[in-house]
């Protein structure tokens, strides 16, 4: 099985480093083709104004200078030898649920592979910066060769897609799989951080208030909170039939 692998947090990211060894634990055909730098909040953005630049790191290993999205583009157009079989993106730095996912070049990553018609997953590693300031992807590491084994095993619709996320708790205290809906959060989550520069100039920070107080159960949110694994599977198709039916017959 041939797998491409894919991030967001870039080429040299801890969680990209687990995410390979975690291919090679399913795999011996891994390809690698991520960002030269950082894309966290991309989305599933594409460069169309400015050339693409390719580095060989080593073999079947490439950064780009782009996003994510550019990145499965390049990586299945021009450079494997033939279209994986498999496209895992990830590990990201940080839980990507709720909200997260219409901001996200990891999910990115997946929706991009899932466009092309190859089966994908996008995973992220969830941690507390307040506690320990840095993910610890040993439980991702320890949990994500069994659970995609299982996830490639399911009989998945088009256009569709799986979002993982790992809890922030230890691999031997993880509760279980919970297959999950997208959450929601509060409003008022993301906020402005206004500063002031040593000339007076004023700059701000996005930022995400502490996390969610009570989700919904059954939620990514909810099932982080409760120390599960979060399988969400998404869809690329964002028609809202219910109400596109309401609005037919309104319109007559």
């Amino acid at each position: 099985m041939r797998i491409l692998l894919t991030n967001d947090d870039g080429i040299h990211a801890e969680g990209f480093a687990a995410l390979q060894r975690i291919a090679h634990e399913i795999s011996d055909d891994v390809w690698s083709v991520a960002p030269e730098s950082d894309q966290s909040g991309t989305a599933h953005s594409l460069t169309l104004h400015d050339p693409l630049r390719v580095r060989r790191v080593e073999e079947k290993t490439f950064a780009v200078r782009g996003t994510p999205t550019d990145c499965v583009i390049m990586g299945v157009r021009e450079l494997l030898p033939s279209p994986p079989d498999l496209i895992l993106s990830g590990i990201n730095r940080g839980q990507n649920a709720a909200d997260d996912v219409t901001y996200s070049g990891t999910i990115a990553g997946a929706m991009e592979g899932t466009l092309m018609g190859i089966r994908s997953i996008a995973l992220s590693q969830a941690y507390r910066p307040r506690h320990s300031g840095s993910a610890d992807y040993a439980t991702a590491i320890a949990h994500a060769p069994g659970l995609i084994d299982k996830l490639m095993r399911i009989d998945m619709p088009a256009d569709t897609l799986f979002n993982v996320n790992f809890p922030a708790v230890g691999p031997g205290d993880v509760a279980g799989v919970d297959v999950t809906r997208q959450g929601k959060r509060e409003i008022g989550a993301l906020y402005v951080d206004a500063r002031t520069d040593g000339r007076g100039v004023p700059y701000y920070w996005l930022g995400f208030r502490g996390e969610e107080q009570d989700p919904a159960e059954h939620t990514d949110l909810w099932a982080l909170r409760e120390g599960y694994i979060s399988v969400t599977p998404l869809t690329l198709n964002l028609t809202a039939e219910v109400l596109r039916e309401r609005i037919a017959s309104a319109l007559g």
